[in-house]
Protein backbone atom coordinates (compact mmCIF):
# COMPACT_ATOMS: atom_id res chain seq x y z
CA UNK A 1 0.00 0.00 0.00
CA UNK A 2 1.24 3.73 -1.12
CA UNK A 3 0.76 6.42 0.85
CA UNK A 4 0.11 10.26 0.55
CA UNK A 5 1.33 13.12 2.53
CA UNK A 6 0.27 16.45 2.22
CA UNK A 7 2.83 18.81 3.06
CA UNK A 8 2.48 21.94 0.32
CA UNK A 9 0.92 24.04 3.01
CA UNK A 10 2.39 27.09 4.34
CA UNK A 11 0.49 27.27 8.16
CA UNK A 12 -0.40 30.72 7.88
CA UNK A 13 -1.91 30.76 11.35
CA UNK A 14 1.36 29.36 13.19
CA UNK A 15 3.30 32.36 12.04
CA UNK A 16 5.31 34.06 13.01
CA UNK A 17 6.82 30.31 12.93
CA UNK A 18 6.28 29.50 9.00
CA UNK A 19 8.21 32.08 7.63
CA UNK A 20 11.11 30.00 6.43
CA UNK A 21 9.57 27.22 7.09
CA UNK A 22 6.63 24.73 6.01
CA UNK A 23 4.27 23.54 9.04
CA UNK A 24 5.39 20.15 8.55
CA UNK A 25 9.00 21.15 9.06
CA UNK A 26 8.21 22.79 12.61
CA UNK A 27 10.57 20.71 15.20
CA UNK A 28 8.15 19.01 17.89
CA UNK A 29 10.38 17.40 20.54
CA UNK A 30 13.36 18.25 17.92
CA UNK A 31 11.94 16.21 14.90
CA UNK A 32 9.66 17.73 12.46
CA UNK A 33 5.97 17.33 12.49
CA UNK A 34 5.94 15.27 9.73
CA UNK A 35 8.49 12.86 10.42
CA UNK A 36 5.79 11.30 13.09
CA UNK A 37 3.56 10.70 9.94
CA UNK A 38 6.42 9.32 8.19
CA UNK A 39 7.35 6.98 11.28
CA UNK A 40 3.52 5.96 11.74
CA UNK A 41 3.37 5.01 7.86
CA UNK A 42 6.22 2.79 8.40
CA UNK A 43 5.67 1.04 11.45
CA UNK A 44 2.75 0.04 9.41
CA UNK A 45 4.65 -1.06 7.47
CA UNK A 46 4.32 1.20 4.49
CA UNK A 47 7.13 1.99 2.69
CA UNK A 48 6.18 4.00 -1.07
CA UNK A 49 5.59 7.20 0.07
CA UNK A 50 4.28 10.38 -2.01
CA UNK A 51 5.10 13.94 -0.43
CA UNK A 52 2.64 16.74 -2.05
CA UNK A 53 5.08 19.40 -1.30
CA UNK A 54 5.10 23.77 -1.95
CA UNK A 55 5.68 26.19 0.26
CA UNK A 56 9.41 26.08 0.72
CA UNK A 57 9.61 23.09 -0.15
CA UNK A 58 13.56 22.77 -0.36
CA UNK A 59 13.11 22.19 3.60
CA UNK A 60 11.73 18.91 3.30
CA UNK A 61 13.34 17.70 0.30
CA UNK A 62 16.59 18.04 2.33
CA UNK A 63 15.34 16.95 5.23
CA UNK A 64 14.17 13.43 3.92
CA UNK A 65 15.65 13.50 0.54
CA UNK A 66 14.87 9.87 -1.13
CA UNK A 67 13.84 8.48 1.89
CA UNK A 68 16.55 5.74 2.31
CA UNK A 69 17.54 7.04 5.82
CA UNK A 70 13.82 7.06 6.82
CA UNK A 71 13.28 3.15 5.86
CA UNK A 72 11.09 4.80 3.21
CA UNK A 73 11.01 5.56 -1.10
CA UNK A 74 9.59 8.91 -1.32
CA UNK A 75 8.94 10.29 -4.66
CA UNK A 76 7.84 14.38 -4.29
CA UNK A 77 5.32 15.86 -6.38
CA UNK A 78 4.98 20.09 -6.28
CA UNK A 79 2.06 22.01 -5.98
CA UNK A 80 2.33 25.24 -7.77
CA UNK A 81 -0.58 26.45 -6.65
CA UNK A 82 -1.24 27.98 -2.43
CA UNK A 83 -3.07 24.90 -0.90
CA UNK A 84 -4.85 27.80 1.39
CA UNK A 85 -6.93 28.83 -1.48
CA UNK A 86 -7.18 25.92 -3.67
CA UNK A 87 -7.29 23.03 -0.52
CA UNK A 88 -6.46 19.77 0.78
CA UNK A 89 -8.63 17.91 -2.54
CA UNK A 90 -6.36 19.86 -5.22
CA UNK A 91 -3.01 18.56 -3.24
CA UNK A 92 -4.47 14.88 -2.99
CA UNK A 93 -5.11 15.51 -6.99
CA UNK A 94 -1.41 16.19 -7.75
CA UNK A 95 -0.45 12.69 -6.83
CA UNK A 96 -3.03 10.76 -9.31
CA UNK A 97 -0.12 9.87 -11.58
CA UNK A 98 1.65 8.09 -9.01
CA UNK A 99 -1.44 5.55 -7.52
CA UNK A 100 -3.18 2.29 -8.89
CA UNK A 101 -4.67 1.15 -5.97
CA UNK A 102 -6.19 1.20 -2.65
CA UNK A 103 -4.07 4.28 -0.90
CA UNK A 104 -3.80 6.33 2.11
CA UNK A 105 -3.80 10.33 2.19
CA UNK A 106 -2.60 11.75 5.10
CA UNK A 107 -1.90 15.27 6.82
CA UNK A 108 1.68 15.95 7.18
CA UNK A 109 1.54 18.75 9.82
CA UNK A 110 0.07 16.43 12.64
CA UNK A 111 1.65 14.44 15.20
CA UNK A 112 0.03 10.82 14.60
CA UNK A 113 0.73 7.65 16.60
CA UNK A 114 0.99 4.67 14.79
CA UNK A 115 -2.13 3.31 15.86
CA UNK A 116 -3.82 5.91 14.27
CA UNK A 117 -2.59 4.51 10.94
CA UNK A 118 -3.25 0.65 12.15
CA UNK A 119 -6.60 1.52 13.12
CA UNK A 120 -7.42 2.53 10.14
CA UNK A 121 -5.16 -0.38 7.84
CA UNK A 122 -7.30 -2.66 9.93
CA UNK A 123 -10.23 -1.85 10.19
CA UNK A 124 -11.20 -0.36 6.55
CA UNK A 125 -13.73 -0.66 4.01
CA UNK A 126 -13.78 1.44 1.14
CA UNK A 127 -13.74 5.16 1.85
CA UNK A 128 -12.59 5.42 5.15
CA UNK A 129 -11.30 7.86 7.81
CA UNK A 130 -9.69 7.98 11.31
CA UNK A 131 -11.90 9.81 13.60
CA UNK A 132 -10.68 11.12 17.03
CA UNK A 133 -12.03 12.87 20.05
CA UNK A 134 -11.64 16.43 20.65
CA UNK A 135 -12.26 19.13 23.12
CA UNK A 136 -12.24 22.13 21.10
CA UNK A 137 -14.28 20.50 17.54
CA UNK A 138 -14.94 23.70 16.00
CA UNK A 139 -11.87 23.90 15.07
CA UNK A 140 -11.89 21.01 12.53
CA UNK A 141 -14.45 18.97 10.46
CA UNK A 142 -17.27 17.62 13.00
CA UNK A 143 -18.40 14.13 12.41
CA UNK A 144 -21.54 12.71 13.24
CA UNK A 145 -21.96 8.62 13.04
CA UNK A 146 -24.79 6.24 12.51
CA UNK A 147 -22.87 2.84 13.96
CA UNK A 148 -19.74 3.66 12.14
CA UNK A 149 -21.13 4.74 8.99
CA UNK A 150 -20.45 8.65 8.19
CA UNK A 151 -23.93 10.70 8.41
CA UNK A 152 -22.47 13.70 8.15
CA UNK A 153 -19.17 16.22 7.94
CA UNK A 154 -19.42 19.61 8.65
CA UNK A 155 -16.08 22.38 8.58
CA UNK A 156 -15.67 24.24 11.53
CA UNK A 157 -18.78 24.65 12.22
CA UNK A 158 -20.17 27.43 14.72
CA UNK A 159 -22.65 25.44 16.95
CA UNK A 160 -21.48 21.88 18.83
CA UNK A 161 -22.46 19.45 16.61
CA UNK A 162 -20.30 16.50 18.35
CA UNK A 163 -17.18 16.05 19.63
CA UNK A 164 -15.85 13.62 17.02
CA UNK A 165 -13.15 15.40 14.89
CA UNK A 166 -11.88 14.06 11.36
CA UNK A 167 -8.41 13.49 11.48
CA UNK A 168 -7.76 14.20 7.84
CA UNK A 169 -6.27 10.54 7.67
CA UNK A 170 -8.21 8.51 4.95
CA UNK A 171 -8.39 5.04 2.66
CA UNK A 172 -9.22 5.86 -0.50
CA UNK A 173 -9.68 3.53 -4.05
CA UNK A 174 -8.64 5.48 -7.31
CA UNK A 175 -12.11 6.20 -7.99
CA UNK A 176 -11.48 9.04 -5.74
CA UNK A 177 -9.91 11.14 -7.97
CA UNK A 178 -13.00 11.46 -10.15
CA UNK A 179 -15.06 12.34 -7.21
CA UNK A 180 -12.64 15.12 -6.85
CA UNK A 181 -12.58 16.18 -9.99
CA UNK A 182 -16.26 16.89 -10.13
CA UNK A 183 -15.76 18.99 -6.82
CA UNK A 184 -13.41 20.73 -8.31
CA UNK A 185 -15.30 22.01 -11.08
CA UNK A 186 -18.00 22.81 -8.96
CA UNK A 187 -15.21 25.10 -6.92
CA UNK A 188 -14.92 22.95 -3.89
CA UNK A 189 -11.22 22.23 -3.23
CA UNK A 190 -11.26 20.51 0.37
CA UNK A 191 -11.28 16.51 1.07
CA UNK A 192 -14.15 17.42 3.57
CA UNK A 193 -16.47 18.62 0.61
CA UNK A 194 -15.49 14.91 -1.09
CA UNK A 195 -16.53 13.01 1.20
CA UNK A 196 -19.52 15.14 2.12
CA UNK A 197 -20.48 14.78 -1.73
CA UNK A 198 -19.65 10.73 -1.36
CA UNK A 199 -22.12 10.28 1.47
CA UNK A 200 -25.34 9.67 -0.55
CA UNK A 201 -23.63 7.84 -3.14
CA UNK A 202 -22.35 4.87 -1.25
CA UNK A 203 -20.92 4.03 2.57
CA UNK A 204 -18.34 6.39 4.46
CA UNK A 205 -16.41 4.39 7.22
CA UNK A 206 -15.86 6.47 10.12
CA UNK A 207 -12.91 4.73 12.29
CA UNK A 208 -12.86 6.04 15.79
CA UNK A 209 -9.86 5.79 17.06
CA UNK A 210 -7.54 6.39 20.70
CA UNK A 211 -4.46 7.12 19.24
CA UNK A 212 -2.57 9.92 20.09
CA UNK A 213 -3.29 12.62 17.48
CA UNK A 214 -2.91 16.29 18.01
CA UNK A 215 -2.20 19.24 16.15
CA UNK A 216 -0.88 22.87 16.27
CA UNK A 217 -3.63 25.23 14.17
CA UNK A 218 -2.29 28.28 16.40
CA UNK A 219 1.29 29.36 17.64
CA UNK A 220 0.28 28.56 21.44
CA UNK A 221 -0.78 24.84 20.21
CA UNK A 222 2.89 23.89 19.70
CA UNK A 223 3.02 23.84 23.07
CA UNK A 224 0.39 21.23 23.79
CA UNK A 225 1.84 19.18 21.04
CA UNK A 226 5.27 19.54 22.47
CA UNK A 227 4.05 18.19 25.95
CA UNK A 228 2.30 15.12 24.27
CA UNK A 229 5.28 14.03 22.18
CA UNK A 230 7.48 14.59 24.75
CA UNK A 231 5.42 12.02 26.74
CA UNK A 232 5.82 9.44 24.16
CA UNK A 233 9.65 10.43 23.33
CA UNK A 234 13.00 8.40 23.25
CA UNK A 235 16.19 9.25 23.54
CA UNK A 236 19.66 8.81 24.98
CA UNK A 237 21.44 10.77 27.34
CA UNK A 238 25.06 11.23 25.68
CA UNK A 239 27.51 14.76 25.83
CA UNK A 240 29.28 15.75 29.06
CA UNK A 241 27.38 16.00 32.50
CA UNK A 242 29.20 17.45 35.25
CA UNK A 243 29.69 16.79 38.65
CA UNK A 244 26.85 18.16 40.96
CA UNK A 245 24.19 17.78 38.16
CA UNK A 246 20.56 16.37 39.26
CA UNK A 247 18.21 15.15 36.43
CA UNK A 248 15.18 13.00 37.34
CA UNK A 249 13.06 11.18 34.95
CA UNK A 250 12.85 11.30 31.32
CA UNK A 251 15.77 13.37 30.19
CA UNK A 252 17.20 12.99 26.21
CA UNK A 253 20.80 14.92 25.97
CA UNK A 254 22.51 15.03 22.55
CA UNK A 255 25.78 14.30 22.30
CA UNK A 256 28.79 17.35 22.16
CA UNK A 257 26.11 19.20 24.87
CA UNK A 258 27.54 20.06 28.60
CA UNK A 259 25.25 20.50 31.13
CA UNK A 260 27.81 22.57 33.85
CA UNK A 261 27.49 22.20 37.72
CA UNK A 262 24.36 23.00 39.87
CA UNK A 263 22.11 22.16 37.12
CA UNK A 264 18.99 20.81 37.44
CA UNK A 265 16.74 19.13 34.65
CA UNK A 266 13.49 17.36 35.35
CA UNK A 267 12.09 15.91 32.66
CA UNK A 268 10.36 15.36 30.29
CA UNK A 269 13.22 17.05 28.49
CA UNK A 270 15.01 17.12 25.45
CA UNK A 271 18.18 18.52 24.92
CA UNK A 272 19.91 18.19 21.49
CA UNK A 273 23.28 18.20 20.21
CA UNK A 274 25.87 21.05 21.43
CA UNK A 275 24.12 22.76 23.80
CA UNK A 276 25.67 24.50 26.50
CA UNK A 277 23.60 24.60 29.87
CA UNK A 278 24.63 26.67 33.04
CA UNK A 279 26.15 26.40 35.41
CA UNK A 280 22.90 26.73 37.80
CA UNK A 281 20.58 26.36 35.38
CA UNK A 282 16.87 24.82 36.31
CA UNK A 283 15.13 23.04 33.31
CA UNK A 284 11.57 22.00 34.08
CA UNK A 285 9.22 19.71 32.56
CA UNK A 286 7.71 19.74 28.79
CA UNK A 287 10.46 21.52 27.40
CA UNK A 288 12.43 20.83 24.37
CA UNK A 289 15.63 22.34 22.73
CA UNK A 290 17.29 21.98 19.57
CA UNK A 291 21.03 22.06 18.79
CA UNK A 292 23.43 24.54 19.94
CA UNK A 293 21.49 26.29 22.27
CA UNK A 294 22.63 27.86 25.45
CA UNK A 295 21.52 28.83 28.19
CA UNK A 296 23.81 30.83 30.61
CA UNK A 297 23.88 31.16 34.29
CA UNK A 298 20.72 31.15 36.97
CA UNK A 299 18.17 30.89 33.97
CA UNK A 300 14.97 29.24 34.24
CA UNK A 301 13.01 27.38 31.67
CA UNK A 302 10.12 25.55 31.92
CA UNK A 303 6.78 24.21 29.59
CA UNK A 304 8.30 25.82 26.42
CA UNK A 305 10.04 24.88 22.98
CA UNK A 306 13.45 26.30 22.33
CA UNK A 307 14.52 25.45 18.54
CA UNK A 308 18.50 25.19 17.07
CA UNK A 309 21.02 27.91 17.81
CA UNK A 310 18.96 30.06 20.54
CA UNK A 311 21.04 32.07 22.87
CA UNK A 312 19.36 32.91 26.59
CA UNK A 313 21.03 35.38 28.82
CA UNK A 314 21.42 34.76 32.64
CA UNK A 315 19.35 35.22 35.02
CA UNK A 316 16.75 34.74 32.55
CA UNK A 317 12.75 33.19 33.35
CA UNK A 318 10.79 31.56 30.19
CA UNK A 319 7.75 29.73 30.57
CA UNK A 320 5.03 28.47 28.17
CA UNK A 321 7.08 30.07 25.62
CA UNK A 322 7.85 29.48 21.91
CA UNK A 323 11.57 30.53 20.83
CA UNK A 324 12.46 29.77 16.97
CA UNK A 325 15.99 29.65 15.23
CA UNK A 326 18.42 31.92 15.91
CA UNK A 327 16.77 34.31 18.72
CA UNK A 328 19.32 36.13 20.79
CA UNK A 329 17.64 36.64 24.63
CA UNK A 330 20.15 39.52 26.77
CA UNK A 331 20.48 39.41 30.31
CA UNK A 332 17.26 39.17 32.38
CA UNK A 333 14.84 38.31 29.83
CA UNK A 334 11.42 38.06 31.96
CA UNK A 335 8.48 36.02 30.20
CA UNK A 336 5.22 36.54 32.04
CA UNK A 337 2.54 33.51 31.54
CA UNK A 338 -1.02 33.33 32.33
CA UNK A 339 -4.47 33.73 30.61
CA UNK A 340 -4.52 36.43 27.66
CA UNK A 341 -6.53 37.60 24.57
CA UNK A 342 -4.40 37.25 21.32
CA UNK A 343 -5.41 39.03 17.79
CA UNK A 344 -4.48 37.55 14.99
CA UNK A 345 -5.84 39.00 11.70
CA UNK A 346 -8.92 40.22 12.76
CA UNK A 347 -10.09 37.31 15.36
CA UNK A 348 -9.35 37.36 19.34
CA UNK A 349 -8.71 34.38 21.12
CA UNK A 350 -9.25 33.67 24.63
CA UNK A 351 -5.62 31.53 25.37
CA UNK A 352 -5.01 30.01 28.76
CA UNK A 353 -1.53 29.93 30.29
CA UNK A 354 0.53 31.36 27.55
CA UNK A 355 4.03 33.37 27.84
CA UNK A 356 5.61 34.75 24.76
CA UNK A 357 5.97 33.72 21.18
CA UNK A 358 9.53 34.87 19.57
CA UNK A 359 10.28 34.68 15.93
CA UNK A 360 13.27 33.53 14.02
CA UNK A 361 17.10 35.58 14.11
CA UNK A 362 15.06 38.15 16.93
CA UNK A 363 17.75 40.40 18.96
CA UNK A 364 16.47 41.26 22.40
CA UNK A 365 18.89 43.39 24.71
CA UNK A 366 19.12 43.04 28.48
CA UNK A 367 16.80 43.12 31.24
CA UNK A 368 13.06 42.93 28.87
CA UNK A 369 10.35 41.65 30.06
CA UNK A 370 7.48 40.42 28.05
CA UNK A 371 3.66 40.25 29.06
CA UNK A 372 1.53 37.14 29.01
CA UNK A 373 0.04 36.26 25.03
CA UNK A 374 2.59 38.61 23.44
CA UNK A 375 4.13 37.78 19.68
CA UNK A 376 7.55 39.42 18.51
CA UNK A 377 8.02 38.52 15.15
CA UNK A 378 10.88 37.44 13.26
CA UNK A 379 14.21 39.53 13.15
CA UNK A 380 12.94 41.65 15.11
CA UNK A 381 15.77 44.12 17.04
CA UNK A 382 14.82 44.85 21.01
CA UNK A 383 16.34 47.51 22.76
CA UNK A 384 17.18 47.01 26.80
CA UNK A 385 14.51 47.65 29.39
CA UNK A 386 11.60 47.86 27.35
CA UNK A 387 8.56 45.86 27.87
CA UNK A 388 6.63 43.71 25.28
CA UNK A 389 3.01 43.84 24.63
CA UNK A 390 0.70 42.76 22.62
CA UNK A 391 2.34 42.27 18.94
CA UNK A 392 5.43 43.01 16.75
CA UNK A 393 5.64 42.62 13.28
CA UNK A 394 8.40 40.86 11.56
CA UNK A 395 11.63 43.20 11.39
CA UNK A 396 9.69 45.15 13.94
CA UNK A 397 12.30 47.49 16.12
CA UNK A 398 12.25 48.71 19.49
CA UNK A 399 14.38 51.23 20.66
Amino acid sequence: MKAVILSAGEGTRLRPFTVSKPKVMIPIANRPIVEYVVEALTKNGIRDIIMVVGYKKERIMSHFQDGKNFDVNITYVTQKKKVGKLGTAYALSMARDHIDDEFLAVAGDNVVAPEVISDLINKRKGTSLAITKSNTPSKYGVVTLSGNIVKNIVEKPMEKISDLISTGIYSFKPDIFNAIDLLMSERKYDLTSVIQSLIPKEPVKGIVTRGMWVDAVYPWDLLHVNACALGKAKGKTAGTIEKNVIIKRYVSIGEGSVIHSGSYILGPVIIGKGCEIGPNVCIYPSTSMGDNVQIQPFSLIEHSVIMSDVSIGPTSFISHSVIDDGVRLGTNFTVEHGDADIKLGDKFHKVKDIGTLIGEDTLVRDKVAASAGSIIGARCKIASLRKIEGSIPNRGIIV
